[in-house]
Formats: structure tokens, sequence, C-alpha cells
């Protein structure tokens, strides 16, 4: 296995861009950008190769992998005292538990963003 495996490398397209965006979260800021899929991933994999022989080179240890990380379905969240306070209102009137409604809460939003973008990236 190399070391850029162990980095994800995503590639979607951009509608306030026009065109695909390459990044590769925890390893670097930023990424590449172009109208081909293909061209930004191939972009985007020598970008990742440039960047890991930088820390080779410069004797620093590489940042935690990103890809096939596992996940424990846990997070620390901190809304602060009046989001807080409104969430656990909400909550209370929808008749959840405040954990429930924030999941509820951030799937709708997250999967709504999700749908609505494949929307507008499919094809008439």
């Amino acid at each position: 296995m190399k070391d850029s495996d162990r980095y994800l490398k995503i590639v979607e397209w951009s509608e306030e861009d026009q065109c695909y965006v390459g990044t590769c979260p925890g390893l670097f800021y930023g990424g590449c950008h172009g109208d081909s899929e293909v061209q930004v991933y191939k972009e985007l994999c020598r970008i990742v190769e440039e960047n890991i022989e930088l820390y080779h080179q410069d004797g620093k240890p590489l940042p935690p992998k990103t890809a096939g990380k596992e996940y424990s379905s846990k997070f620390l969240l901190r809304p602060g005292k009046d989001l807080h306070k409104a969430l656990v209102i909400q909550a209370l009137q929808a008749d959840e538990s405040l954990n429930n409604f924030c999941v509820n809460t951030l799937k709708k939003a997250v999967f709504k963003s999700n749908e609505a973008d494949k929307r507008t990236n499919t094809p008439n």
C-alpha cells in the first residue's frame, strides 16, 4: 500500500465554480480544478504524492489517514448557550430526546442538500 492510499481523494462538481474540484481533506488545504473529472482526479493524485514527499523531505510525520477511517458515531458539538436552549425547546415540542432531534435535523439538512446537488448535476 502506498502512503497516498491512506487519504480520501474527493472530486466533485462545483456549481459555484462551474468545474470539477479535487480535494484531499486532512492532508492539505485547497486542491485543484478543471473541466474533466478524470483529469482533476489524476492531478489530485499527483498533488497528494507531492505533498507526501514534502512531509518525508521535512522529516515530519504524515497526518492521520482519512481513507477507510472508521467512525464511532459520536462527536462533541458546542452550539453555544442560545442555540442549545433553542434545540432543547424544539426537541421538547417535537416530543423527542435532544439527541434524536439533533440527529434528525442534521440528516434532513445534509441529505436535503445532497439531493439538491444531485438534481442540479443531473443532465436534462
